[in-house]
């Protein structure tokens, strides 16, 4: 199992470089639903309606693991150490995923390469 961040799932369904790594993936792997609505907002910026893209996002099989109030102390806990690399609250949501499942994150921001967690951080590109 691996988290995906945005940035990933994003590569797969725009076919951007690294697109693959992420196919390879994606069947066993799980994202948050704070970055699943980072992208379902970029496509709703792009123009498209997000209701058929959160459809074809599910049946790829990718679990959606919700975002709870718990959560958000974790969530929290990671700014400090992630505040120099300018990570917002989506970068840390999907990495507290990752260290709350003890499992590695997948990413196309190669600045997360940088962070000093307990998580194993593979960047697609």
């Amino acid at each position: 199992m691996i988290v995906l961040d945005a940035s990933a799932l994003l590569a797969l369904l725009y076919r951007e470089p690294g697109h693959e790594a992420v196919a390879a993936v994606v069947t066993s792997s799980c994202m948050s639903t704070v970055n699943l609505a980072e992208v379902l907002g970029r496509f709703a910026r792009d123009g498209h309606e997000p209701h058929p893209i959160l459809d074809h996002i599910v049946s790829m099989g990718i679990e959606i693991v919700s975002f709870e109030a718990p959560d958000t102390a974790l969530v929290a806990s990671l700014e400090p150490s992630t505040r120099s690399l300018g990570l917002s609250l989506g970068d840390r949501a999907c990495l507290a995923l990752g260290v709350q499942r003890d499992i590695p994150v997948l990413t196309a921001d190669r600045a997360w390469s940088q962070i000093a967690l307990r998580v194993v951080v593979n960047v697609i590109r």
